[in-house]
Parts: structure tokens; sequence; C-alpha cells
């Protein structure tokens, strides 16, 4: 069965960055499941495996504006220090994860000073070129819970 709109993809992969560095993968764990065209993963990904087959491994290089999208200067932000007066040990290089008007968020902060601490919203691997190696696992039709949903479940049932 081929990759298709709807499709029910398990997939195996490792990511590596331009420098060769492994970002991820899930080799060794359970592949990544994702639903066809409902923008689980990155598009640059779900469209390179478009009309692939189960058994089928590919190598696949996305551009920045196909993955995490590139990297904004507005996103890097200064913060009064009393917003994170219930955050213990605050540190540069902390993923910190809130609320903002557009919905959750995750933040890395990148310097902290007496009254002000920045931080950046950018995802991690905004601006970067990503290297795809895959292999898909398995192809199915989406169950109508799937469908409705949006995403794929797992074979127990739905997690949210």
């Amino acid at each position: 069965m081929q990759i298709k709109q709807n499709s029910v993809v398990h997939i195996h992969y490792t990511l590596t960055n331009d420098a060769g560095e492994v970002v991820d993968s899930s080799v060794g764990k359970e592949p990544l499941m994702y639903m066809q065209g409902h923008q689980n993963i990155i598009p640059g990904l779900e469209n390179a495996l478009l009309g692939k087959s189960v058994g089928e491994q590919l190598k696949v290089s996305i551009e920045p504006e196909d993955a995490y999208g590139v990297r904004n200067d507005d996103a890097i932000q200064q913060v009064p220090r009393e917003a994170f007066a219930n955050v213990p040990d605050l540190a540069v290089g902390m993923q910190l994860h809130g609320n903002s008007p557009q919905g959750p968020i995750s933040v890395v902060v990148m310097a902290i000073a007496e009254d002000v601490v920045t931080v950046d919203a950018n995802h991690p691997l905004a601006g970067q070129r990503l290297h795809f190696d895959v292999t898909v696992d398995a192809v199915r039709d989406a169950t109508e819970s799937e469908l409705s949903h949006g995403h794929a479940h797992a074979g127990d049932g739905h997690h949210h």
C-alpha cells in the first residue's frame, strides 16, 4: 500500500543536521506514527513520503521553510525578571513552557540580567536544514475516529 492522503504511516527515522550530528532518531524505539496530509509532521518530510510504500527507504534534505521555519528575530524577547519569580534555579539554556495570547509556547532562556530575562521562542531547529534517513515501516487507511480527530491513534485507543 502506498502512502496517500489520510494514510496512517509508521516510519523509522534518523534526523541529522548539516554537521552530520544526530539530532533525533526512532531507531531502537517505537516508530513514529502520523496521519498523512494532516500536518502531524513537518511539511517537507510529509511531501517526501507521499507515494512511498512499506519497506522503502529514502534520504531527504529539507530546507528550513519546509521544516520549522526560518529564525525570527522577533521571537527573541526581554521579559521582566519578576515574571520568573516562581521558577526555581532559573538558568541560561533552560527550556520553559507557558501560555501566550496565541496559545501554548516554549522558550529557551538566553540571558539573565538583574531585572530582565532574554528568551527565545524560536523552535530549536528553526533556521536549520534537516537531513532525514527514513524507512517506511507500515501504512494503513485511517479509521473514522482518526479522520474526525485529524491524527493517528495508537493500537489500544485514543490518547491525548
